[in-house]
């Protein structure tokens, strides 16, 4: 099953995760996708086994962003290396790359030093703070663009209380999908017009399209974002509460008035229905810590196993708030699709799927991520080289 990009090569020239991710997400769709990375490798190899603080065998964060794909190793600092990538180039549909624009200009790798070279190449360029103005060569990460500087983490710290720590690659990840998106566009654009286009996307701008509804209330209204807890929730019939056994659930009642009612009979309290104090959204949100407590009173008086069956009875919206653990034993999630079997050299491992499917062009992943360099002689056959001259590469030390 190649999937709906069968047919689209791809030039990945990015380390670490949020083009890498994306350059995943398309090779999971069919894409052939070649990702150049220097003599040492991709810095992401080596960065789970170090911090695991222990020995381990595979590199899962990896694995995830870069099957299914082939590596070349190539030196860029030669100008033999930077003319074997530019022939890459100019046989590829897309170049997707997140390496800052000093680096680009080093290279020669600019949309402006491509686009002639490859008129029809998409050139996706995934970056911190976004190519325009005084900070575009800011080093960053997705913990310091997206979830610090754009405001992410603080929409979700109370006061006085210390900043949530990220968990990896989440605004990586999201501005993935989006730099996966605006590539899929342009092909479509491509369609059209019979030219290749730049695209971009940056962490901070992906951060604040995350938190968009808090930005966009600050403009329009001029009302500041407030990082809430439970007891200050403007409505507490869509804020977490815990079972007897402290297991925590969520209640998703969005409709407040309408879903009153349906909390009450779950609860077995009718008489709330005409206390002053939670019988409209206004007053549920003006009295939102009593709610609070009192549902907390009347929650913890059974087990979460106990209260599902009465929500769902009385159509009570909510869901449980699982692990990781939780999670892998969902038969809801794996229904869905959210884990996938990838071949291995000795069988298979289960993994995470990317996030969409195609019913008339369905994908599934084609191979691990590869070693470095596991694919240069092949892909240098491919552009016609023989192998007296990958010889004469290895010595010249352009390819490891």
């Amino acid at each position: 099953m190649p999937g709906p990009l069968e047919g689209i090569r791809v030039v990945e020239l990015g380390f670490w995760v949020a083009a890498p991710a994306a350059g995943g997400i398309m090779a999971d769709w069919g894409a052939d996708v070649i990702k150049i990375e220097p003599p040492d490798g991709d810095p992401f190899r080596g960065l789970f086994l170090r911090s695991a603080g222990m020995e381990v065998p595979v590199n899962p964060p990896f694995e995830l962003d870069n099957r299914g794909k082939r590596s070349i190793a190539l030196n860029l600092d030669s100008e033999e290396g930077r003319r074997i990538a530019r022939d890459l180039i100019k046989r590829a549909d897309v170049f997707l790359t997140n390496l800052r624009q000093k680096a680009l200009e080093q290279f020669a790798m600019r949309y402006e030093d491509l686009r002639e070279l490859n008129p029809r190449l998409v050139y996706c360029h995934v970056t911190g703070y976004g190519t325009r103005g005084t900070e575009v060569n800011r080093a960053a990460y997705d913990v310091g663009a997206f979830w610090s500087r754009a405001g992410v983490v603080s929409t979700l710290t109370p006061a006085g209380q210390e900043p949530a720590t990220q968990r990896g690659a989440m605004g990586d990840h999201t501005t993935a999908i989006t730099a996966t998106s605006a590539i899929c566009a342009a092909l479509v654009a491509r369609e059209k017009t019979g030219r290749g286009q730049k695209v971009e996307t940056s962490l901070i701008r992906v951060g604040g399209y995350f938190i968009g509804w808090d930005v966009n209330i600050r403009l329009r209204l001029g009302v500041p974002t407030v990082a809430g807890t439970r007891h200050t929730s403007p409505n507490p019939l869509i804020t977490s509460y815990h079972d007897a056994n402290g297991k925590w659930f969520w209640l998703l009642g969005l409709q407040g008035d309408r879903m009153w009612p349906d909390v009450l009979r779950a609860i077995a309290r009718p008489d709330l229905a005409q206390d002053s104090r939670f019988n409209t959204m206004m007053a549920r949100r003006e009295n939102a810590a009593a709610l609070v407590d009192l549902l907390d009173s009347i929650f913890t008086q059974k087990t979460l196993a106990e209260w599902a069956p009465i929500f769902d009875r009385e159509n009570v919206w909510w869901a449980p708030v699982q692990t990781t653990d939780d999670l892998l034993e969902d038969p809801q999630a794996r229904a869905a699709g959210l884990f996938v079997k990838v071949p291995t050299a000795d069988g298979e491992a289960e993994m995470v799927a990317t996030p969409c499917d195609f019913a008339g062009t369905p994908w599934a992943p084609s191979a691990m991520a590869p070693e470095l360099g596991q694919h240069s002689e092949e892909i240098l056959l491919e552009l016609g080289l023989d192998w007296e001259e990958i010889g004469r590469l290895k010595n010249a030390r352009v390819i490891p």
